[in-house]
């Protein structure tokens, strides 16, 4: 019987490394710009000071997460292995850039700041989207699954608790949330593989440190 070796994945173009890092810069460094806005997003109203920071924090967190998950993607897109795949991943990053643009819209509205640690995030989560689409696109998909299985858990944490009289961060959240569940969605509908039980506890493990860093820093 003939063994079959595994197929290495394919190199990265100049052009691709390029694109990767014009992704990076304009992530962590440009003024994020949304292409669409949460439908029905109701006018900013004020909140008191405990509020407000506290409001402020949960967006920081969320910016943050949006970061690793333009990362994720653009590391992923990079990688892989059919023209489809990569197209999907592009579009989902590009929904997820307008994610980041509530999110820093909202920060600035609440005198916020992103966390100092964005860059910490982008590198880790660029470097896990590119492993896991050197194996195979069926593992790149699982972790678009599980990720945004996990995002859209996250989300309605906060939902829970943002203060009742802000509607604005609300609605920005729900928007989130709707679009993460299509991501999962699409992901699991194009082959996604279930990731092992270990696996998918790091990655809950590891979205704790970033969510409970990146609400101070």
């Amino acid at each position: 019987m003939e063994l079959r070796r595994p197929s290495l994945p394919p190199l990265p173009s100049l052009d691709g490394l390029l694109q990767a890092a014009d992704n990076a810069l304009r992530a962590l460094f440009a003024p994020a710009q949304a292409q669409r806005q949460p439908p029905g997003l109701p006018p900013a109203t004020p909140l008191d000071e405990a509020d407000r920071r506290h409001v402020a924090g949960l967006m920081r967190v969320n910016h943050a997460g949006e970061i690793a998950a333009q990362a994720l993607y653009h590391g992923q897109a990079l990688m892989a292995r059919s023209p489809e795949t990569r197209q999907f991943l592009l579009q989902a990053a590009a929904e997820e850039g307008d994610h980041l643009a509530w999110c820093q819209q909202r920060l600035r509205e609440l005198d916020g700041r992103t966390s100092v640690l964005d860059p910490f995030w982008y590198a880790g989560s660029f470097a896990i989207g590119a492993a896991a689409a050197a194996v195979s696109d069926s593992l790149s998909l699982g972790f678009v699954t599980e990720t945004e299985r996990q995002v859209e858990s996250h989300l309605a944490g906060h939902l829970q608790q943002l203060p009742a009289g802000d509607a604005r961060s609300r609605r920005i959240l729900e928007t989130m949330q709707q679009d993460e569940v299509g991501h999962a969605r699409a992901a699991s509908e194009r082959g996604a593989s279930e990731l092992p039980l270990p696996v998918r506890a790091l990655m809950k493990l590891t979205s704790r440190v970033m969510t409970g860093t990146a609400y101070r820093i």
